[in-house]
């Protein structure tokens, strides 16, 4: 195993001479690195085992939600999951968060329906963040359930389902809260529902109506911001839902601006042409604060691991340099059984952060140009920043962190993987 405490000559003299070149820039690359260490990243639970979860009743997954690939190790316990996550994040610099589905509870083999969960299911993983000193992050499960089995839950025509789910998103509501009041640090409790048409609606509007009620049936409780944030998750379609999703952007970019909720903005719930990176300043212009769940669609909403593409730069800029750290929440949201599953979280963790340090790394010349009406000098020296050697003040990040270097973690993984991993049946 390869030790994160020792750092080569090699890496000293790589630094210095990217600290001399960004120098050139007007670049702080020290000051870049403090402020990347105060940016969390809350890794989704769901990456772990596949989006089972942890209820006695599994059911069949829904909702436009499909997991492909079948590598060996999934988590099956919330011991397991826990452990593998703790893996997971010694390879990743910088201190993060974890975001649970409120179907992760511990049910100690009890059948607990979904609007009956109480703050007491979720003990076990309140004294393992303690622990680890982590916060965490709660989701409304609201899929993968006999009452969510048409594609409806709080947009559904009968008013007893519907009564079903507003009870389940308010429990939610409230364990995040207790979350956030626990480990002394706010909880965001995100709420997505699947609802919407396969075919062309003839009643857009009476669905839309009914989601509309239910939401403030939900949020009518006051919950302090200091222990849980809400936030509400648009998408474009799903599958069972190609033709109208009842919660589309614009109903929840209504909604977040309305109800003062954080609107959250997924990387792989919009067209293929459309990048979250242009919407985040035009939302924030109307709400306070704003959810981000970083995923990469191939052709469709397919969430794949997180890689180092011009869009995930283009969130990341955005963030940055509209200095808006502390107004958007970054979170993970993909789900990857074709390939080691701990390695996922670990890809796709280190590339958002990849790519919020290049943000950090800009050289003011390029905003000041602009601002000059220089759109020569943007242009230029926006593509001579590309040859800059960001690669050297990466390594130094994770030095400084005590994380593995390159591709050393991959190593880490590939012992865990043969040690307990492969040896779940």
């Amino acid at each position: 195993m390869p030790s994160r405490a020792k750092k080569s000559k090699f890496i000293d003299r790589g630094f210095a001479y990217a600290r001399e070149r960004y120098g050139a820039y007007q670049v702080d690359v020290d000051a870049a690195l403090a402020k990347l260490r105060t940016i969390p990243i809350s890794l989704q639970c769901w990456q772990g085992d596949d989006v089972r979860g942890f209820e006695t009743n599994t059911n069949a997954l829904s909702g436009g939600i499909a997991v492909t690939g079948n590598y060996p190790g999934r988590a099956r316990t919330p011991d397991e999951l826990r452990a593998d996550f703790e893996t997971a994040l010694r390879m990743v610099p910088g201190r993060h968060r974890f975001s649970l589905h409120a179907s992760y509870g511990e049910f100690d083999g009890a059948k607990i329906d979904r609007d009956q969960i109480e703050a007491k299911h979720f003990s076990g993983w309140i004294d393992w963040a303690k622990q680890l000193g982590i916060a965490l992050d709660f989701n409304q499960t609201c899929f993968a359930h006999p009452h969510a089995a048409d594609g409806f839950t709080l947009a559904h025509r009968d008013e007893g389902i519907r009564d079903f789910w507003i009870e389940h998103c308010r429990r939610a509501r409230e364990i995040g809260a207790v979350i956030g009041k626990s480990l002394g640090q706010t909880c965001i409790t995100n709420l997505w529902v699947p609802d919407g048409f396969k075919d062309t609606p003839a009643d857009r509007k009476g669905a839309r109506e009914r989601l509309l009620a239910s939401l403030d049936a939900v949020f009518k409780k006051t919950l302090l911001a200091k222990y849980n944030l809400d936030a509400v998750e648009p998408k474009l379609f799903g599958i069972g839902a190609e033709s109208c999703t009842v919660g589309s952007h614009e109903f929840y970019l209504g909604y977040a601006i309305t109800r003062k909720k954080l609107l959250c903005l997924d990387a792989g719930h919009f067209h293929p042409t459309e990048t979250i990176s242009d919407k985040i300043s035009s939302v924030l212009q109307y709400v306070p604060e704003i959810l981000l769940h970083v995923s990469r669609g191939v052709r469709w909403d397919s969430d794949h691991v997180v890689t180092l593409t011009d869009d995930l730069q283009a969130i990341a800029r955005e963030i940055v340099a509209n200095d808006y750290t502390d107004r958007v929440h970054i979170g993970l949201d993909y789900f990857d059984a074709s390939i080691n599953r701990i390695a996922a979280w670990v890809i796709g963790a280190r590339n958002v952060l990849r790519a919020l340090l290049m943000a950090l790394l800009e050289p003011p010349e390029i905003k000041r140009a602009e601002q000059f009406g220089d759109n020569t000098v943007r242009l230029a020296v926006q593509e001579e920043a590309r040859g800059l050697p960001f690669g050297a003040v990466w390594d130094e990040y994770c030095a400084r962190e005590g994380a593995p270097l390159g591709d050393a973690w991959l190593r880490e993984i590939c012992i865990h993987e043969t040690e307990v991993l492969n040896k779940r049946v």
